[in-house]
């Protein structure tokens, strides 16, 4: 796989502000970023586990601790989409 570092400049009190080391910090970014890149429906439930660098139960227990539905469509918008074909 092809990857892309990319950097960010933060001030150092940030991490003992958060009682985190910068790895840490830099892991539960991801994981924020991917659930509410998935809750905006920007990205697939797969995609956002991948950018987390969860596997995908990983990732649905992930949703489930920021109180993310798992499904992008809700009742209504399902039966619209089954009985518009």
């Amino acid at each position: 796989m092809d990857m892309v570092q990319v950097s960010i400049e933060l001030p150092r009190e940030i991490f003992s502000a958060l009682r985190q080391d910068p790895a840490g910090f830099v892991r539960e970014m991801r994981v924020a970023a991917a659930v509410k890149w998935y809750e905006n429906k920007v990205i697939s439930q797969s995609k956002a586990a991948e950018i987390a660098g969860l596997s995908r139960s990983e990732f649905i227990n992930a949703l489930n601790q920021f109180k993310v539905s798992p499904f992008q469509y809700n009742a209504d918008e399902i039966v619209s989409e089954v009985t518009d074909r």
